[in-house]
C-alpha cells in the first residue's frame, strides 16, 4: 500500500482528528519555540488534518501551506479549516511546489519518517526556505525510542528510522545548520501505578516512561544559511 492509499484510508475513518489528539501533547510545545513573526509564509509538511497551521495563524502567520500526500487528508483539512489565509494542497515531499528562498518556516510533526527519500526531500526544504528560515522537524519514530520500533510491523510504508545523530548528519548534508536537537516529553498522557500492568498495550510501566516521558519526540531544528 502507498502512503496516499494508507492516509486516505485513515482520514476516511476519522483517524485523522485522532492524530491531532495524540500529537498535540507535544506538537504544541513544538510550535511555541518556532520563531514566527507576523506576516510570516509558513508549510506544514504533513499536514494531516491542518491544527497546526490553525495555531500558528493565531500567532499572526500571514499564509499557510499544508501539504499532504493523501487526498483525503487534504479535504478533510480544508473542511475542518475556514480561514482563507491557509491553504491546503496535495503534493511529494520529494518536490515541493514552491520556489527557492519562498517560505520563512517549515514544520513537520511525525511525518517526516514516510518521505521515500528523506535525503532529497531535506534537500528540497532547503531549498524552499528564505535565508535565515528554520525546519522544525518532530518524529516520534526513531533509533534511540526503542518502544516504537514495532510500529513498521503495524503500518505498510516503510518508514525511516533514523538516530538522533543520523538526523543531524543529514541536516547538515542538506545544507541546514543544526541549530537544536530535543526530546519533548509527553507529559499529559496518563501513566498508572506499576500495579496496572501489564495492560493491552504495554508490558510495564518502564516501557510507558520510555516511551512517553524519556523520548518523547524527537525534535531537530536546521537553520538555513
Amino acid at each position: 500500500m502507498s502512503v496516499r492509499e494508507e492516509f486516505d484510508d485513515w482520514a476516511a475513518s476519522g483517524r485523522d482528528r485522532g492524530m491531532e489528539d495524540r500529537h498535540w501533547h507535544t506538537a504544541k510545545h513544538v510550535l511555541a519555540r518556532m520563531p514566527v513573526e507576523p506576516g510570516d509564509a509558513v508549510l506544514d509538511l504533513g499536514t494531516g488534518s491542518g491544527y497546526a497551521l490553525r495555531a500558528l495563524r493565531e500567532r499572526g502567520i500571514g499564509r499557510g501551506y499544508g501539504l499532504d500526500g493523501a487526498p483525503e487528508m487534504v479535504r478533510n483539512a480544508r473542511g475542518y479549516t475556514d480561514d482563507d489565509a491557509i491553504g491546503f494542497l496535495v503534493g511529494d515531499f520529494d518536490d515541493l511546489p514552491f520556489a527557492d528562498d519562498s517560505l520563512d518556516h517549515v514544520f513537520s510533526m511525525e511525518a517526516f519518517y514516510y518521505a521515500s527519500d528523506p535525503v532529497h526531500t531535506l534537500e528540497e526544504v532547503r531549498r524552499v526556505l528564505k535565508p535565515g528560515g528554520t525546519f522544525y522537524c518532530a518524529v516520534n519514530f526513531f533509533e534511540e525510542s526503542e518502544t516504537t520500533h514495532a510500529w513498521q510491523e503495524k503500518i505498510s510504508i516503510e518508514m525511516t528510522r533514523w538516530s538522533r545523530a543520523e538526523y543531524r548528519e543529514a541536516f547538515r548534508e542538506a545544507g541546514l545548520y543544526v541549530a537544536e536537537q530535543d526530546a519533548v516529553s509527553d507529559r499529559e498522557i496518563d501513566i498508572p501505578p506499576e500495579s496496572a500492568f501489564p495492560t493491552d498495550d504495554w508490558d510495564s510501566r518502564e516501557e510507558m516512561v520510555d516511551r512517553y516521558r524519556t523520548w518523547g519526540t524527537l525534535l531537530t531544528v536546521g537553520v538555513a544559511p
